[in-house]
């Protein structure tokens, strides 16, 4: 075998492996110290749970709810990131009249505006997924203005000198100079859009997996709380590998993608 196959098959055999041992620990450090099954359950009970879980219509359900609610308000971070970040990234004084605001915004504790928002929108799926977009907006945004600052004056003086237009310069050029950018913003986003959702759901929600990791608490079913939350961290890595197949297929030629061989050598 190659290097550089051995290299993309490591993961498929270190990530099962790692797995393995950890729950291997998890059951000897409850044995050992004779933890309860109330406050630490054993691997075997939170699988036995996890799989009666995922055999409910209402589990799916409230997965498909909390899905649902993350992708919108993923959806509308990218729409209001993407387009804020450019803007801001072509007008350095705007970005710093912005700016004091943009940070105030972030440094409010989200947790503390899900109240407002349950008065505002009610209960439903909306206050949700404004929760997810307002997390994975900052990111976005973030990145996005770096990289449209990030593309080089020399090459715009070329695209220049070779007469090209604007929309040449932006497709050629600047497009491609920003999309990186645009992809790791979107990688940090998705999971702080699952996060946002979660923390909806948990305080001010009728459905969704949030909301089921409410009701399992109120029970005291550690087992099946445990089921749930790797229900949702299967969930939040799904979208994060979506994220990451786009960006194999939208910028192949960049050296985070074409390049990962190489770290083996």
């Amino acid at each position: 075998m190659s290097r550089e196959r051995i290299f993309k098959l490591l993961p498929w055999l270190s990530t099962p492996l790692l797995l393995l041992l950890l729950f291997v620990l998890w059951d000897l450090f409850i044995k050992v110290f004779g933890i309860s099954e109330l406050v630490l359950p054993p691997p075997g009970t939170v699988l036995d749970s996890f799989i009666d879980m995922v055999q409910r219509p209402e589990t799916w359900q409230h997965a498909r709810v909390t899905t649902f609610e993350t992708v919108v308000g993923f959806g509308l971070a990218m729409l209001f990131g993407v387009t804020s970040g450019v803007i801001l990234g072509k007008i350095p004084w705007l970005e710093l009249s912005l700016r004091p605001m943009i940070v105030a915004s972030q440094v409010v504790p989200k947790v503390a505006l899900i109240p407002l928002f349950v008065i505002w929108f009610g209960f439903g799926v909306t206050s949700k997924i404004i929760m997810a977009a307002m997390l994975a907006f900052f990111p976005i945004m973030l990145n996005v203005q770096l990289g449209v600052r990030s593309v080089d004056s020399g090459q715009r003086e070329v695209m220049r000198s070779l007469n090209a237009t604007r929309w040449q310069t932006f497709t050629n050029l600047e497009l491609k100079s920003t999309l990186p950018y645009v992809f790791a913003g979107m990688e940090v986003g998705i999971v702080f859009a699952v996060i946002g959702t979660i923390v909806g759901e948990y305080l001010g929600g009728s459905e969704g997996l949030g909301y089921l990791v409410v009701v399992t608490l109120n029970q005291l079913n550690a087992p099946e709380l445990f089921a749930v939350i790797i229900l949702l961290s299967a969930l939040g890595l799904a979208l994060y590998f979506t994220v990451t197949s786009l960006k194999r297929f939208f910028i192949p030629w960049h050296e985070s993608v074409y390049n990962k061989a190489e770290v083996s050598r």
